[in-house]
């Protein structure tokens, strides 16, 4: 249940909306910088205030299932079994686009990325919109994605002025991305709920072999990039990483080396001018909701370079070996 006071603000955001402004919101993921996905002016106001590409579609977020026929022209029986599974929760599907969303929406496909948030203040705010929100990140574009209010207030200031704060979020890194228009059903983007996962409910999914897809959010450019140039490790072995790491500090010293590292690791390196600690191995999950908080923290230190420690594939692991490698690139 939500407060009196959380509610006050909720309606308060969705007359925000309902007339074509924009509104920073917390889902299980991220916080989303949501518009009236049905009002063109105001997505484009998003790609305005992030900076974002024009040809980078956005997340379309739904109160219920019920409401996937608003956004859709059709529904794949696969995406409604993977629908009824997984949402509320960090899951987006790719669908054959509504005519009624406008193609600023997509990216100018005809087709677009629908998810139903596991947040009860996020879909209480879309319930009270009555409206479906076009919300990417509220990030500057290219930067870490916001797990705090405070993140969305550092990036934006009074250029985003009405932010509904959920306090941290749960997950930490975004959904997966599933085109449910390919045959097979495709992973474009690995998330907050993994490849292992969705194969025990459809057995022919695959994971997409390239990594720029047009189809999904937050996969064609540069993101999640802290102000240093980042780099990541050959290794994921323990020692192994560790050797390398540190034999890049020795030989670097006129460098302000800073490293990522898990807590396992993160006394071990020696003459670093920065160590941030995400947390244990043994648990990745945590890892990752702390992940874009820690690469935000190296924008507050001194440091020249970031190396990061290299994670196992496997599990929530994908996800996050896949915002680092596109936090390194460029």
């Amino acid at each position: 249940m939500l407060s009196s006071i959380i509610r006050s603000r909720v309606y308060e955001a969705a007359h925000i909306l309902q007339s074509g402004g924009l509104v920073a919101f917390p889902t299980e993921t991220v916080y989303g910088l949501g518009a009236n996905a049905f009002n063109s002016a105001a997505v484009a106001k998003i790609f305005e205030v992030k900076g974002r590409p024009m040809d980078n579609p956005v997340i379309v977020h739904l109160a219920s299932i019920r409401d996937i026929g608003r956004v859709a022209r059709s529904v794949p029986s696969i995406a409604r079994k993977l629908a009824r599974v997984f949402w509320p929760g960090p899951l987006t599907l790719v669908l054959p686009r509504h005519p009624d969303i406008p193609l600023v929406v997509t990216g100018g496909l005809d087709t677009v990325a629908v998810r139903v948030p596991d947040h009860l203040i996020a879909r209480a705010f879309i319930r009270a919109a009555g409206v479906p929100i076009a919300a990417p990140s509220a990030n500057i574009s290219g930067k870490p994605s916001p797990t705090t209010a405070a993140h969305v207030a550092h990036d934006f200031g009074d250029r985003v002025p009405f932010v509904l704060d959920g306090g941290r979020t749960r997950v930490g890194v975004e959904s997966t991305v599933v085109d449910c228009t390919a045959d097979p059903p495709t992973i474009l983007r690995q998330g907050g709920i993994t490849y292992e996962t969705l194969r025990r409910v459809v057995p022919t999914i695959v994971v997409a072999t390239h990594t720029t897809s047009h189809k999904s959010p937050g996969t064609r450019y540069r993101h999640y990039a802290p102000r240093a140039p980042l780099m990541l490790t050959m290794s994921h072995n323990g020692d192994d990483m560790v050797s390398e790491i540190q034999q890049y500090i020795d030989a670097h010293r006129a460098e302000r080396v800073g490293v990522l590292a898990t807590n396992e690791y993160a006394p071990r390196y020696r003459g670093a001018a920065a160590v941030v600690a995400l947390g244990s191995r043994r648990n990745l999950r945590a890892c990752a909701r702390r992940l874009f908080a820690a690469l935000r923290e190296f924008d507050t230190m001194d440091v020249d370079r970031i190396i990061a420690e290299r994670f196992l594939e496997v599990g929530i692991g994908a996800a996050l070996m896949d915002r680092l490698r596109r936090a390194a690139q460029g």
